[in-house]
């Protein structure tokens, strides 16, 4: 099976292929809670991230005929997903801006010792990010937190690659502002 990933998964897929609705359930079961956090750090809103994240569960068993195995059922069910989540922000009519530079200044972490610290953070930049305008989020999420490269993102987004490169620019730059504001407030 040369191009096939090997899915651990397999035997569940082939019975959803089937329309076994317990393969489904337990297909829902191993992937829900991931599928729900990608839907989520794209929507920033927990009804509608559930919302996507059925839709595109529903989506998938639907087509999952169209499943090659050439990528791992997760990748290709999250792809559906964040493609769901994009579908319901854009009913939202999101905006995005074309810039050709953005200058983002030098930037650079201190180092961290206490755990709580640390967590305090993370938490801080979760909060930050979840505040940014939806196009800078959008971007931001898929290029940091889902992997996607700026060619996958412009072509996800119906945006040029360009866009997508100014887009996290401008997000990065709006995020840093973001906590440097929440620094100068403590």
């Amino acid at each position: 099976m040369k191009g096939q990933y090997i899915n651990i998964n397999e035997k569940l897929i082939n019975a959803c292929k089937k329309g076994n609705s317990k393969a489904q359930i337990e297909l829902y079961k191993q992937y829900a809670k991931a599928m729900y956090n990608a839907s989520f750090r794209i929507l920033k809103d927990s009804a509608e991230a559930e919302d996507a994240m059925q839709e595109g569960f529903l989506k998938a068993f639907q087509n999952i005929e169209t499943y090659s195995g050439t990528v791992s059922f997760g990748a290709w069910l999250k792809k559906i997903i964040v493609n769901t989540s994009l579908d319901l922000l854009r009913k939202r009519k999101i905006e995005f801006e074309d810039i050709d530079t953005v200058y983002l200044g030098d930037h650079y972490e201190d180092g961290y010792e206490d755990e709580n610290e640390i967590e305090y953070k993370v938490e801080q930049v979760r909060h930050a990010i979840i505040s940014l305008p939806d196009g800078y989020r959008v971007v931001l999420t898929l290029y940091l937190l889902e992997g996607y490269d700026h060619e996958e993102i412009a072509e996800i987004m119906g945006i040029t690659a360009s866009t997508s490169r100014s887009q996290l620019a401008r997000a990065r730059k709006k995020l840093i502002e973001l906590l440097n504001d929440n620094n100068k407030m403590e």
